[in-house]
């Protein structure tokens, strides 16, 4: 599957783009380990501590857009070396808020927003533009399987971390860590050295008009609708799967395991989207992932509500968790060229991320 990517820079710009996404998913998904030892220390309330992740998730999918504008304009470095910044600020500051606000500044705001910088519309926009038609896709599943496997990686971290140093300590721990993807930025927005030209590529009209044709294109809207439902439902799952476990009487390891093999699963899953999409047409296979999403949470409502049952499931749909992110790009890519990608993109992320508050909601 990666053989595909075996000419010169391919490799490196896919890996590096791979590992800062590793970094900022990584951080993001942590957040919620802190949530009750902030609590305990400060007796902000759940509530309070919670609303500033619920501001956080809306400010990662509202920053997709401008971020990818911003590098569709002015080139991927400053964006994603400000984002790292920004991610390593907002984790190093919260341990010094006090009150509601503050978090809501550190983790609902600036960390939200750092992350989204250096996050998917971005690095595959990025990524698009550098690399040859022939393995875009390929190195999208890379990629995205790079932000799976930061969400199986830093959660244990920052849980050791925080045994050992505090959650203050340890949210300074992720700071530096984040800091140490900055390297990475580098590699990412430096061309491929005689990369092919794309002859396929349209005339640059200008954002604007990019704009105005992508909304006035039913598929765009569509994809948009799609991503927007697959938002929901898997905010909705990974909010409440572990209530639902508990609700079945079943032990709260169960729960945990739950959330492991589906981030376990997506890593394998965002390969093959990536392998799959160079060989077949990516909205079939954005419409096998959705439907058997479909069936799966059929079979698990008839099915008995025993631990094996919550793993199956998880291992199902884990496989298409994250998964429908590079066939979504490849979508917006082939529509409308790869110029303004990271606009364009960002903006079916934003409505995914709607879709993500109404869920958990």
């Amino acid at each position: 599957m990666l053989r595909s990517l075996n000419h010169p820079g391919v490799m490196a710009i896919t890996l590096a783009a791979a590992g800062i996404l590793m970094v900022t998913m990584g951080t993001r998904q942590s957040f919620g380990l802190i949530i009750a030892p902030i609590n305990s220390t400060s007796g902000l309330g759940i509530a309070t501590i919670s609303l500033a992740l619920a501001i956080g998730q809306f400010t990662w999918g509202a920053i997709q857009p401008v971020a990818g504008a911003l590098a569709d304009r002015y080139g991927p470095r400053a964006v994603l070396t400000g984002g790292i910044v920004m991610l390593a600020m907002g984790c190093a500051i919260t341990p010094y808020a006090t009150s509601g606000f503050g978090l809501v500044v550190s983790l609902g705001l600036l960390a939200a927003i750092g992350s989204g910088a250096g996050s998917f519309s971005v690095l595959i926009g990025a990524a698009a533009q550098r690399l040859p038609l022939e393995v875009r896709g390929t190195a999208s599943g890379v990629i995205n399987a790079g932000g799976s496997f930061g969400q199986f990686v830093f959660a244990p971290i920052l849980q050791k971390a925080i045994q050992a140093l505090g959650w203050m300590g340890a949210m300074w721990v992720l700071a530096v860590m984040t800091l140490a993807a900055l390297p990475l930025v580098r590699k990412v927005a430096s061309p491929l050295p005689a990369a092919p030209a794309h002859a396929v590529e349209r005339a640059d009209q200008g954002l604007r008009a990019a704009l105005r044709e992508a909304f006035g294109d039913r598929s765009y809207l569509l994809l948009h609708a799609g991503f927007f439902t697959c938002g929901f439902h898997i905010a909705f799952l990974v909010t409440h799967m572990p209530g639902e476990v508990d609700l079945c009487g079943l032990p709260p390891a169960v729960a945990s395991w739950t959330l492991a093999i589906i981030g376990l699963t997506n890593i394998v899953g965002s390969l093959y989207a990536g392998h799959a999409i160079t060989h077949h047409r990516s909205k079939m296979v954005l419409f096998w992932m959705y439907a058997s999403r479909a069936l799966l949470v059929i079979a698990y409502l008839l099915a008995p509500k025993t631990e094996w049952t919550f793993y199956l499931f998880a291992a199902g749909l884990g496989f298409t968790w994250l998964a429908t992110v590079p066939p979504t790009a490849s979508l917006v890519g082939k529509l409308f060229g790869i110029r303004y990608l990271g606009t364009l993109f960002g903006l079916t992320l934003l409505s995914h991320q709607i879709g993500g508050l109404l869920g958990a909601w």
